[in-house]
């Protein structure tokens, strides 16, 4: 039996105010900031150059409008959820009310990938970054103290602790702690300063661009020729070539550069705190979405532009923007510093906006009895949920501090298409089982957009490998022990449903 939350009962909790609950601060203008904050960061940055190099060339503008149109027919989907069901929690709670519990747990498991894990694995890279800024004024961290005791330098220096990780963790988890209007207001003043980089970037790189560098546009992928030659099996092409350039590498640069997009269902994470989540949520989600579409294709195309993808395999890496500038646009070296400076706001906004996430999805969880009460107790002052803070504060932290940032690699990306593929089955559910509840946000041109949400997130998982289908499974099983350990004997849900009974 589906043992599911009543959409009635999400309502009532999502209306209820006083002591315990959350502080409803956020306007629109708030949500699309908060949207912007955890879109633009480590993706744009970092992963842009990455799917060029491997997998896409100049065409990961298109894998990013791929990855664009999967988020924006899920976000559609979100956003129905969102303005019917405005509490925290995001997919976790939507898929409760549509699919049961059990795909419930497995939902709010899934987002610690997303949110938790995510987080740790920025706040790593915020490291590095850091180093690379304060090395413009000839200082430096020494190497023991911003790396794990797992990393040894090509000196032999073994890594102690990462000691900046560490601090902004801490530092954000209390910015959290002190009021979400405060963390909104924080996380506004970064937003503009991150875009504003981005568009000088764009503007003045613009000027740089060598169109040869944008030729071919798609690179060719040599297993596709053969394919289409009948040379070779599709199971030989999907093992050995897909995604190593053509058309097959859009499609895995999507999966790569959609870590781009990871963080606008964050959102709807913070609908319980939203003054009218009716129609602000949809407009925070949509909004933010669209906007970072634009910035993000434009990016692609200016940064294959003045540099050659091929060059980013060997030079760059990781601050391949710093590396074009450098390289290429002489006498710019000062529009660098800034883009690293962009690139450590942009990591902050991000690590903040998923440690709210994260937070607010165990509030949620914990609410129903899944997880201990302690995730959902709420500061009497503050009205946040500051022990939950608190105990992911030791378990980011721990994770920042002393593992390496490429252990978790794409698994954050799988999980979260996972989770906005379940989203979009979530509304046709709703829609059969439910059909005349009222709808504030109608998702448009039912049921293809959450078919083809569903279907283009699908493809963007095939796109992330084998591997990481393999790392899903694992952690799913992990859950579900915890599942059957813990959850499924204090869940509310199936308490009320004996107490029905007796």
């Amino acid at each position: 039996m589906l043992f599911k939350k009543s959409i009635d009962s999400l309502i009532l909790e999502s209306n209820e105010t006083g002591e315990g609950t959350l502080k409803r601060t956020l306007s629109a203008g708030n949500l699309i900031a908060l949207g912007i904050g955890a879109i633009i960061g480590a993706g744009l940055f970092v992963r842009t150059a990455a799917a060029a190099a491997e997998h896409s060339g100049p065409a990961v503008t298109l894998s990013f409008i791929l990855a664009a149109l999967g988020c924006a027919l899920a976000g559609l989907c979100y956003a129905e959820f969102a303005s019917m069901i405005p509490i925290a929690g995001s997919a976790y709670t939507y898929s409760y009310a549509t699919m049961g519990e059990v795909i419930a747990w497995i939902i709010g498991w899934d987002l610690v990938l997303e949110y938790a894990v995510g987080a740790a694995t920025v706040a790593i890279a915020w490291s590095e970054y850091l180093n690379k800024l304060i090395e413009n004024f000839g200082i430096s961290i020494p190497y023991e103290y911003c790396h794990s005791p797992f990393q040894t330098s090509l000196d032999g220096v073994q890594g102690i602790i990462n000691l900046p990780a560490l601090f902004i963790v801490i530092l954000l988890t209390f910015v959290l702690i002190r009021g979400t209007q405060e963390s909104a207001t924080i996380n506004g003043i970064i937003v503009i300063m991150k875009v504003a980089i981005v568009l000088l970037f764009i503007a003045i790189g613009w000027g740089f661009m060598n169109p040869e560098n944008h030729t071919p546009y798609i690179p060719e992928n040599i297993g596709e020729v053969k394919l289409q030659n009948n040379e070779q099996s599709f199971y030989d092409f999907f093992v050995n070539d897909f995604g190593n350039f053509g058309l097959s590498g859009i499609i895995a640069g999507a999966g790569v550069v959609f870590f781009a997009f990871i963080g606008f269902d964050a959102v709807s994470t913070a609908a319980q705190e939203a003054k009218n989540p009716k129609k602000d949520m949809p407009i925070g989600i949509l909004v933010s979405l669209a906007i970072c579409t634009v910035l993000y294709v434009l990016f692609g195309h200016v940064l294959t532009g003045v540099a050659n993808y091929t060059e980013f395999n060997t030079a760059g890496k990781e601050a391949s923007v710093a590396y074009a500038i450098e390289t290429y646009m002489l006498g710019y070296h000062w529009l660098s510093v800034l883009v690293t400076v962009a690139i450590l706001a942009g990591f902050s906004s991000v690590i903040l906006v998923m440690l709210l996430g994260q937070s607010r999805v165990f509030y949620s969880m914990s609410k129903d009895g899944l997880v201990p009460k302690v995730f959902s107790e709420v500061h009497p002052k503050y009205k946040t949920p500051y022990k939950s803070n608190l105990i992911f504060l030791v378990f980011v932290g721990l994770f920042a501090a002393f593992v390496p940032g490429d252990v978790v690699g794409d698994m954050t990306s799988i999980g979260t298409l996972f989770a906005f593929t379940l989203v979009c089955i979530g509304v046709l559910v709703l829609r059969h089982t439910d059909p005349l509840r009222e709808r504030p946000f109608k998702t448009p041109f039912m049921p293809f957009v959450p078919i083809l949400g569903a279907a283009v997130c699908i493809l963007m998982m095939v796109g992330l490998g084998a591997h990481n289908w393999e790392r899903l499974m694992i952690w799913m099983v992990l859950g579900m022990v915890i599942y059957y350990a813990y959850s499924k004997k204090h869940s509310v849900v199936r308490r009320q449903h004996r107490e029905r009974k007796d």
